[in-house]
Parts: C-alpha cells; sequence; structure tokens
C-alpha cells in the first residue's frame, strides 16, 4: 500500500512507439530505430532517465540528494541576481539566504535524526532514515575520538584547544616524583604559609580543587549546551539586531516560536508508536491450539484482525504526521534560501510582534511580506485571511497566475458547453 505512490508522468511508457508518435501522429511505419539513429538514442535516454527519477522517488532521498538540491537551488538564485543587481550585491543577498536556510537545515538534521527508528520503515522516507543514523553513528565515533585525544585537539576546535591551554598551563608535573603541582595565583600563596596553617587550609584547598571547581565547570557546560542557542538568538537577533539582516531574524524567530508547537507534535508522534510496539504487535499473534504431530507438538497461530487494522491504520497516522512535519520543514527550508517570507496565521503575527516590519527599502530584506500591508484590514475582519499569494506577493494577478487563471476558466467553459 505505501508503494502505491507514483507520479502520472512516471507511468507513461517511453519506449520508441509513444516518443515517436508526439512528434508524428501519422506515424505508420516507423517503428522501430536502428541503433545509430540519433532518435533511437535520444529514447534511451530518456527512458534511462525516467527509471532513474522513478527509482529516486521510489527510494527517496537522503541527506546527501538533500544538500546538492539545495546548492543547486542557491547557484541557479545567486546567477538570476547577478544579471538582475551586480556581483557584490548577489553575493551579499545569497549568503543572507544561506544562514537563513543553514537554520532550517540545522532543524531539519535534528528532527530527522530524532525520527530515525521511524523513518526506516516508510518506503520513501527509509534513505532518510538511514542517513540520519549513519550521521549519528559518525557523531559518536567523533565524541569518543575527541574524548581518546584528551588534550591533543584540533586548531578548529577553539573553545576546548582554549580549556587545555588553561588547565595544563596551571599545573606543573615534577618529572622525578610524578607528583602535580598547581602554579595558580591562589596555590602559590598558599605553598607559602607556614605548615601550621597549611596543614588547616589544605583539606578544604583540595576540596575546592578536587570537588567544587569540576563539579562547576560540569553544571556550566550542560547549562550552557542548553542554553546556547537562545543566547546566540539573544545576542544576534536583540543585541546585534543593527548588523543581522531581518530575512534571518524573521527566519530565526520563526523557527524558536514554531518549536513550542512541535513539542506536541513529536510527543504525540512517538505516544503512537509506544502504543503500536508495546500494546498492539505484542498481542498481534496469539496461539490458537496445541496439536501433537509424532513425537512434536505443533502450536497453531492467528493473528487478531481487530488489531491488525488499528496497527496499519497507526502506520498511517505516523507516516501522516511525520511527512507533514518534515514537508514543513523543508517549505521553510525552500522559503529562507530563496530570501522568502510565508504566511502561517498565529505564528507570523507573533514572530513580527517580536521583530517589527519588514524594511521595504533595503533590497537586502529579503521578498514581500503582503499580509503586512493589510494589517489594519485584519483587524475587522471576522475570520482570518489564510493566503496572501504565492511567496507572500498578495492575492494580485501576475504574468503567471493571470494567464493561468484565463486558460483554467475557458477550459472550464469549454467543457461545460459540450
Amino acid at each position: 500500500m505505501l508503494y502505491s505512490l507514483r507520479l502520472l508522468l512516471f507511468l507513461i511508457n517511453s519506449d520508441q512507439p509513444t516518443v515517436l508518435n508526439w512528434f508524428d501522429s501519422t506515424l505508420t511505419t516507423k517503428i522501430t530505430l536502428g541503433q545509430d539513429d540519433p532518435m533511437y538514442k535520444l529514447i534511451a535516454s530518456l527512458s534511462l532517465f525516467k527509471n532513474d527519477l522513478l527509482q529516486k522517488v521510489q527510494d527517496g532521498l537522503n541527506l546527501t540528494d538533500i544538500e546538492n538540491v539545495i546548492f543547486f537551488l542557491i547557484f541557479v538564485r545567486f546567477i538570476i541576481l547577478i544579471f538582475r543587481y551586480n556581483l557584490k550585491t548577489s553575493t551579499y543577498i545569497t549568503c543572507i539566504g544561506i544562514f537563513a536556510g543553514y537554520l532550517w537545515y540545522r532543524h531539519l538534521i535534528d528532527i530527522v535524526t530524532m525520527y530515525s527508528q521511524l523513518l526506516i520503515k516508510f518506503p520513501y522516507w527509509r534513505k532518510l532514515g538511514v542517513s540520519a543514523i549513519e550521521l549519528q553513528r559518525s557523531s559518536v565515533a567523533l565524541a569518543k575520538t575527541e574524548m581518546q585525544l584528551g588534550s591533543n585537539v584540533h586548531w578548529y576546535n577553539p573553545g576546548k584547544l582554549f580549556y587545555y591551554a588553561f588547565t595544563k598551563g596551571i599545573i606543573h608535573t615534577d618529572p622525578d616524583s610524578g607528583l602535580r603541582y598547581y602554579i595558580d595565583p591562589i596555590s602559590m600563596i598558599i605553598s607559602n604559609l607556614n605548615e601550621t596553617n597549611k596543614a588547616r587550609i589544605l583539606p578544604y584547598y583540595y576540596q575546592v580543587y578536587n570537588v567544587i571547581i569540576p563539579y562547576l565547570v560540569e553544571t556550566i557546560g550542560e547549562f550552557w549546551q542548553q542554553l546556547s542557542g537562545i543566547v546566540a538568538y539573544a545576542m544576534l537577533t536583540r543585541v546585534g539586531k543593527r548588523y543581522c539582516p531581518y530575512l534571518v531574524r524573521w527566519h530565526w524567530t520563526f523557527l524558536l516560536i514554531m518549536g513550542f508547537l512541535e513539542q506536541v507534535m513529536i510527543f504525540f508522534i512517538f505516544r503512537v508508536e509506544y502504543f503500536q510496539q508495546n500494546i498492539l504487535e505484542p498481542n498481534l499473534v496469539f496461539n490458537v491450539a496445541t496439536q501433537a504431530s509424532g513425537t512434536r507438538a505443533v502450536t497453531i497461530s492467528a493473528t487478531d484482525p481487530t488489531l491488525l487494522y488499528q496497527f496499519n491504520a497507526l502506520s498511517v497516522v505516523l507516516l501522516i504526521c511525520i511527512s507533514v512535519h518534515i514537508a514543513s520543514i523543508f517549505f521553510g527550508l525552500l522559503h529562507a534560501i530563496y530570501g522568502q517570507y510565508f504566511y502561517i496565521p498565529l505564528f507570523v503575527e507573533t514572530t513580527e510582534l517580536h521583530i517589527g516590519p519588514r524594511p521595504k527599502n533595503s533590497i537586502y530584506s529579503g521578498g514581500n511580506t503582503a499580509w503586512q500591508d493589510e494589517k489594519q484590514a485584519n483587524i475587522y475582519r471576522k475570520f482570518p485571511k489564510l493566503w496572501y499569494g504565492w511567496f507572500g506577493s498578495g492575492n494580485k494577478e501576475n504574468w503567471i497566475t493571470g494567464p493561468l487563471k484565463e486558460f483554467l476558466l475557458s477550459l472550464f467553459r469549454r467543457l461545460f458547453k459540450k
């Protein structure tokens, strides 16, 4: 059932007669072509392309494929902006979009890693789940390598480099006895005390250096790990908002606000998984009877159809919830890398209460925000307006939607006349 999704385009048989009939409706005799014919090579290439693309759709994308698509879209936008503005402006706008997209991509990595064990159960998300599991294993291996390295840290890890430089700098090891001596100012002062005062102070001194300080460092490290993202957000988007582009501030704030609703979705998904795996699955198969077959006892088992229906229904619920969640992150990611905005009621209003309206006089502020222009009109609406056009450009017809709308209307008129 889960493999039944197909794009209609890929269901077309791309053999020689089919493709040739597209170009020549009066074809009667030219059914096959020689292998040296250019049209034959073209048809063979189209067939291979269709099969490869169909396989990609069936298997899904992994993280590498997603990154390749993102970089391709960024490159295309960079080229378009060069023709529209210039190289310098294009570089600035592209870098702003890359930073905003990176926020969504990091969030995508966190969500995919969290759902990794669930993703491998569904065909269209399996490769993404495998990539997430491999990423987790590589992260664990990297952490073990860093623990084994100890003080021999790499230059690209400045935090640990400074930490080990400081801790190694205040400790002196006697080459003869192997004893360690602290050479910080407090230790040097205590070493110059007389024996009576030193005997009274040393127990407290070792308690502070061997117990209290390591515990404080560990506590501060865990505290910083939990709040480092909020601190970075506050410093860049609040304190340094003068230097932080509006596009980055908008998407970053939206991500933080969206995180509150995400927690409900995540807990719901894992509760459903727990009920499916630990309540339904153990009771799916039950023993009906035990018969003697010669010297062996054969147990006849059966499957409860009601529990099986519930199990399959919950699988569909999990697939829909996970797909909607990941698709929404892809939606925000694509808007961010292209410097665009989107409207979701309540979330967008809350976001813009924190960062204010978009500066329309700056080309670095990104795309359109039509809902900000109708802010006063929205106050008097009984029901909130949900659609503000593609990329927030408003509901006015443009060079794409206008002709398309006219074509669809004319097509419907012809159908109803017949």
